[in-house]
């Protein structure tokens, strides 16, 4: 399809089989026999390894968690909304007319989705090598003036992000107690979206145990939506 050439150009890559591509960019409202989410669940396996590995290898030094925090500030709908909208993914998003009029070409949920069924289709065509290619590429072109661990420090911003753009709502922190002499107290903080506890964090600090609850939260997000 001549239509879907810009971003075929775009991505640096062109589909034998552009059926794949047709079938990665259709979105279930679009009433077809098929839609995205069987690549989209295929290339959010494929985003994770392919993002993981290349942490690993840029930052050698970091320790586990470190590395788990930086992947999971990207590696997220806010996070593979950027890259989709980098390549202006939803100007060539096949949905009904209802979910064009419901701002759907700007929907984060839909943009991301749409981004790793996109990589699942690259994948199962291409394979590995080719699609780390191409997501490494778009995402040094989005991150290119980022220092990448600078990601990890804020997970209220990043949680409240994701919270508004998939439920609607910001998150609540509540402090559930706190213990020890007043040099070395220690807060327990639970963190609720629309009245449902989703993580208990302690720290140091409100703040402290206020961002490890948003990372829990964040985790637990991610693995509900894939």
């Amino acid at each position: 399809m001549d239509e879907l050439e810009p971003l075929q150009k775009q991505l640096g890559y062109f589909f034998k089989d552009e059926k794949l591509l047709i079938e990665a960019l259709t979105h279930k409202s679009y009433k077809q026999p098929y839609n995205n989410e069987r690549l989209e669940f295929l290339g959010d396996a494929v985003l994770d390894l392919i993002i993981g590995e290349y942490l690993f290898k840029r930052y050698a030094t970091s320790d586990e968690g470190i590395l788990s925090k930086v992947r999971a500030s990207i590696v997220n709908e806010e996070g593979f909304t950027k890259l989709a909208m980098h390549l202006d993914l939803g100007s060539f998003i096949f949905m009904s007319n209802a979910e064009i009029n419901n701002k759907g070409r700007q929907k984060p949920s839909l943009l991301s989705d749409a981004f790793e069924a996109v990589m699942g289709a690259i994948y199962l065509e291409g394979g590995l090598q080719v699609t780390t290619t191409i997501v490494l590429k778009i995402f040094n072109e989005v991150y290119a003036d980022t220092d990448l661990t600078t990601l990890s420090k804020d997970f209220k911003t990043t949680l409240q992000e994701i919270t508004q753009a998939r439920f609607g709502v910001t998150p609540e922190y509540k402090l559930v107690s706190s213990s020890g002499p007043d040099h070395l107290k220690t807060f327990d903080i639970a963190l609720f979206i629309d009245g449902k506890e989703y993580a208990m964090a302690s720290g140091k600090s409100k703040k402290g145990a206020q961002q490890e609850a948003a990372l829990k939260t964040i985790e637990l997000l991610e693995k509900e939506h894939s």
